[in-house]
């Protein structure tokens, strides 16, 4: 069974043997139980574990408190491991594909220019001439981090502060597509993973293998 089932399956059952759960205010006993339950599905559910052997998964409880367990807690703890481990393998690779189907699509939208390198931009605000920087330069900038849902990571327009730093410091994405840019200009740049942080993280919100939106607006360079 497929681990929402048999969390659904298990929530019916109780309605079932005590259909007064839920219509009288818990006890704090209930509450720390039921907290405890979430808990655990969510930890099944980032193990990521297709189908789960619930019948197992109570019999381990039933039998590691008991002191009767059929396995050492090393081993156990090393299967889990195991499973944490491929399951951020699977959401990594979830993260890759979403990110090359973003961008697949993305650059079929007009506007939009792909580099050699398969960074992607649009031009939202131009200028007809103005210095461009170097690797070498340092840059004041605006900006607007976003995941590809859309969601904020970072962003200096919501602090209402600009940054400047040495271009050659920053991820290669920011590289390339600030060096297209004349001072005054704004651009949407689209990163794929392998010109933004690649196989890492970066803070909370970024995870690996992780495509980019950028809004860039080059104030000035240094």
């Amino acid at each position: 069974m497929q681990i929402k089932n048999i969390i659904g399956a298990i929530c019916f059952c109780l309605l079932i043997i005590n259909p007064i759960i839920g219509q009288e205010e818990m006890t704090e006993n209930e509450k720390l139980s039921y907290a405890i339950g979430m808990t655990f599905a969510q930890q099944l559910e980032l193990l990521k574990v297709k189908d789960v052997d619930f019948d197992q998964v109570i019999k381990g409880m039933d039998e590691s408190m008991t002191g009767k367990a059929s396995l050492e807690m090393k081993e156990a703890r090393m299967l889990v491991k195991q499973q944490e481990q491929k399951a951020s393998m699977m959401a990594h690779e979830e993260n890759r594909l979403a990110g090359e189907a973003f961008l697949a699509e993305n650059a079929k939208k007009e506007g939009v220019k792909t580099t050699a390198s398969g960074l992607q931009y649009e031009v939202l605000k131009s200028v007809e001439s103005g210095p461009q920087p170097t690797l070498s330069s340092t840059v004041n900038t605006h900006y607007h981090g976003m995941l590809i849902d859309g969601t904020v990571f970072d962003s200096s327009v919501e602090r209402g502060e600009p940054i400047s730093f040495p271009l050659g410091n920053v991820i290669t994405g920011w590289q390339e597509a600030l060096q297209l840019m004349k001072v005054g200009e704004k651009f949407r740049v689209y990163l794929p993973y392998n010109l933004a942080y690649g196989e890492r993280s970066a803070g909370p919100t970024i995870q690996p293998y992780s495509a980019l939106i950028f809004e860039v607006e080059l104030l000035g360079i240094k």
